[in-house]
């Protein structure tokens, strides 16, 4: 049997034990949405790097062009670097490169969860494609939906992003799968509120709004966009991708 169960921000994860686990990190507002997109989007690969230093060790191993560094610090962008927000990233010139992404929360979480036995990268952009990805293929694991937070702060959109995969484990488990509290507080919030009110309502993103990015945010609410599914292998995320989902 599947066990469900959410944290509710990154600094959770210091004191579970990750080995034969199966992680999926949120950071609705932007991280994991800028990773999903950027895959689905013709990205051949993307590194999350811990910071801005680590971004550029990493540029440093890669041949001139080949690579995209994007990234934020405290919401502020990267100096020299592609804005880290999904539809800046699609008009930035990403196809065929790698992207090396480092930001305050979403890839320090990512870091936080490679000795899982399976880390995947989710939003509600393709929060299909990962529970059937996932379901499909990890029907006896315990899963940990974690959310990214913000410096230790508990991130209403990414509870509502996990309460989103917890609903659709939900149908495609049905019975099989065993939901810890903490998940099932997730359904509740994501069952009673429509994705762009809650994501507008919340601190972030309000700070996305009043700095002139209201439309990211909107398009971060989008689900089920793209059918691709993130996999973090040998440090890098991979994902096949088969574009936007019908309807």
């Amino acid at each position: 049997m599947a066990k469900i169960h959410v944290l509710l921000k990154k600094e959770e994860l210091d004191s579970v034990r990750l080995a034969g686990k199966v992680v999926i990190v949120l950071d609705i507002l932007f991280a994991t949405s800028s990773i999903v997109t950027a895959l689905a989007n013709g990205v051949r690969e993307v590194i999350p790097a811990l910071d801005e230093a680590g971004a550029r060790a990493e540029a440093s191993k890669l041949r001139e062009g080949s690579y995209v560094i994007s990234g934020e610090l405290n919401a502020v962008t990267l100096r020299d670097c592609a804005s880290p927000t999904p539809m800046a990233l699609l008009n930035a010139d990403i196809r065929g490169k790698t992207l090396i992404y480092a930001t305050t929360n979403g890839t320090v979480a990512l870091h936080k969860s490679v000795a899982a036995a399976h880390v995947y990268a989710a939003a509600l952009l393709n929060g299909l494609a990962v529970v059937n990805a996932v379901a499909g293929e990890h029907v006896d694991r315990t899963i940990l939906l974690v959310c990214s937070g913000s410096a230790d702060n508990f991130n209403l959109e990414d509870f509502f992003g996990a309460g989103y995969l917890v609903d659709l484990f939900a149908t495609a488990l049905g019975p099989s799968a065993e939901f810890s509290d903490a998940a099932l507080a997730a359904r509740y919030l994501y069952r009673g509120n429509r994705p762009v009110d809650c994501l507008l309502a919340s601190r972030v993103g309000r700070m996305m709004v009043e700095r002139g990015i209201e439309d990211e945010v909107r398009f971060a609410a989008q689900r089920e966009k793209f059918d691709v599914v993130p996999t973090l292998l040998d440090g890098k995320f991979v994902g096949q991708v088969a574009g936007p989902l019908p309807g």
